[in-house]
């Protein structure tokens, strides 16, 4: 049976049949009732390749599910449940149908595994390789946002997981792409098992679907939080910015995945800098109220505190494991 083209299927009957078996519908609206109980957020992201992303190495399901991945972080920063998704490829012409319904694949694995109810799909040619354009629209409770508590000194600062481990996979690929491009030799694999932590931190980063429900059924409701995508340096700075509070990070409280130092060395790559500026980690950051710190610590075990608020005058400091205080600096922030 030969491959179904673009050329023999069209736009739409194409559209039709990468929905066939996945339980969404083509061609609807994304509009989803509220009841008046509830408000409602967006997120939107555009990747280009060349730019976001390398085919030479990444894989299409994968990149799929990054996308969706990367726009319901942010819902969750702002303590929303995902309700509709929006997709727009602009497929360039070494793409076809097979290679749409890989990338398509993951967009569903995603938006399954993060509930959301209404799945939208367009595709238009592209002149200049392929791009994702991502928009969820996502609800938070009423009640949920009137319990949301005012940022203070001393709040503490949370990350849901260890962090700088996608840049150090970033790395890795490109590494081995050079190494590939120079050896000439077209059937060459690289061996990437001692690095399989770093490079599906960066391919197909994690994000917990639960964590906003058990933080409601808990009543640890953050004052703040951010999706930590453009590097931890960034997210902190968003913070000084929102809160009007300082924020101390902590060097020796930054969580790290168990071979990141070695790596690192190899790489020739200071860990810390990964960790700040690296970005591609998709962590969730939250500020919850010192009060809740024990019961936070005995429920959210994958979570890290990493620091706390401070008075404003502070700013945006890294603490040392000698206590020096040194700015936080972040690409894209005028210092």
């Amino acid at each position: 049976m030969a491959e179904e083209s673009f050329s023999d299927l069209g736009r739409v009957e194409a559209i039709a049949k990468l929905y066939e078996g996945t339980g969404y519908r083509p061609f609807e609206c994304g509009r989803f009732e509220t009841d008046g109980k509830a408000n409602i957020t967006s997120a939107a992201r555009t990747f280009l390749e060349g730019i976001d992303f390398d085919l030479t190495y990444f894989p299409l399901k994968h990149l799929g599910y990054k996308c969706v991945i990367a726009v319901t972080g942010e819902l969750y920063a702002e303590f929303s449940h995902p309700r509709a998704l929006d997709i727009r490829l602009g497929v360039s012409s070494k793409l076809d149908y097979q290679q749409i319904r890989e990338i398509w694949g993951g967009v569903v694995a995603a938006a399954k595994e993060h509930g959301y109810k209404k799945v939208n799909l367009d595709l238009m040619p592209s002149p200049n390789g392929l791009a994702v354009s991502v928009s969820a629209t996502g609800e938070t409770s009423l009640l949920t946002a009137k319990r949301r508590p005012a940022a203070k000194s001393m709040d503490l600062i949370c990350i849901s997981d260890n962090i700088g481990a996608a840049y150090l996979g970033f790395q890795i690929l490109e590494r081995e792409k050079r190494a590939f491009e120079k050896s000439g030799d077209t059937k060459a694999q690289p061996n990437l098992d001692k690095y399989k932590a770093q490079v599906g931190a960066y391919l197909r980063p994690q994000i917990s679907a639960a964590v906003v429900s058990q933080m409601e059924n808990e009543e640890i409701i953050p004052s703040y939080g951010y999706l930590v995508s453009r590097g931890l340096s960034d997210a902190v700075k968003r913070l000084v910015r929102d809160s009007g509070l300082g924020a101390k990070i902590y060097v020796d409280k930054l969580p790290f995945a168990g071979n990141t130092f070695d790596l690192s060395k190899s790489l020739d790559i200071d860990p810390i800098s990964a960790a700040l500026n690296g970005g591609e980690d998709y962590r969730l950051l939250f500020t919850i109220p010192i009060g809740k710190h024990d019961k936070f610590r005995h429920d959210f075990q994958t979570f890290e505190i990493i620091g706390h608020l401070a008075k404003p005058e502070v700013g945006a400091a890294l603490v040392t494991p000698d206590g020096v205080e040194l700015p936080i600096k972040a690409q894209g922030w005028k210092e």
